[in-house]
């Protein structure tokens, strides 16, 4: 087997990239597929504890790329999924310990073993950003319905395009029905309208996902969450299934969405 590698990315901070990273990869390990998460925010590590891995951790991705450890001895297996594995980021290094050169090497490495790479890029432009772009065979841009969120995404694809990058997809995370129809939050339609890239998930907001992460144990691997349930979607769509999209807005929409293929 080959790996893919996913990178999972925004332009701004607080949208949902790191709970999406870690939603994603319990999806598609339940499914029976083998998972290595790669956190690339090198300094300010969240993913280990999202994932409910922090007292676990005894070597990092700098340790691998330095040499001093092994790849296998820095990969550490989840508590209640066999296949799935984080390779957490340095606390105390910068993002300069690492180049893109590295992350491909490292993904290389990876790509025999595994079905899944999933990198958590740090928010941002900047040379983390880069870093966790290298290697990827596709992309996700994570944004909120607000103004902001999707300014920021727009420059990460631009940058995106200026790297001769295959073109992105994107996640709306942190949807809220109800703000839509009082004028206060951005529409899945407007999003689109302003981005104009392939929409691969929508994620309506969900109290449950900061309760979640903070327990360490990612919605997608219980039934009841709408959020959890969402995730798992995405996870389906990237194995390729067709997989309708759940109606919380207009019909049209939705059927111009679902009209949208995804291509593994």
């Amino acid at each position: 087997m080959t790996a893919k590698v996913i990178t999972v990315t925004s332009g701004k901070g607080g949208v949902g990239k790191t709970t999406t990273v870690a939603n994603l990869a319990v999806a598609l390990a339940a499914d029976g597929k083998r998972v290595v998460c790669i956190d690339g925010d090198i300094g300010l590590r969240n993913l280990d504890v999202v994932m409910g891995l922090e007292n676990r951790i005894v070597y990092d991705v700098v340790d691998v790329i330095e040499g001093r450890c092994r790849l296998r001895q820095a990969m550490i297996r989840d508590k209640r999924l066999p296949e799935l594995f984080l390779i957490p980021a340095a606390q105390t290094r910068d993002k300069n310990a690492v180049s893109p050169s590295d992350m491909v090497r490292l993904c290389d490495e990876l790509r025999p073993e595994v079905d899944w790479v999933l990198i958590d890029s740090p928010a941002g432009i900047e040379r983390g950003f880069r870093n966790s772009i290298a290697a990827a065979d596709k992309i996700l841009i994570v944004t909120n319905p607000e103004m902001s969120a999707v300014r920021d995404a727009d420059r990460v694809i631009g940058l995106l395009e200026a790297e001769e990058k295959a073109a992105p997809s994107l996640i709306l995370n942190r949807l809220n029905m109800n703000m839509v129809r009082r004028g206060d939050m951005l529409s899945v339609d407007d999003v689109y309208d302003l981005l104009r890239i392939e929409v691969i998930g929508i994620v309506p907001e969900d109290e449950n996902v900061v309760v979640a992460s903070n327990r360490g144990a990612p919605l997608a691997m219980e039934g009841k969450s709408v959020a959890g349930q969402a995730f798992r979607h995405i996870a389906r769509r990237l194995n390729g299934e067709e997989v309708p999209f759940m109606n919380f807005e207009s019909v049209s929409l939705w059927d111009r969405l679902s009209k949208m293929a995804w291509r593994k």
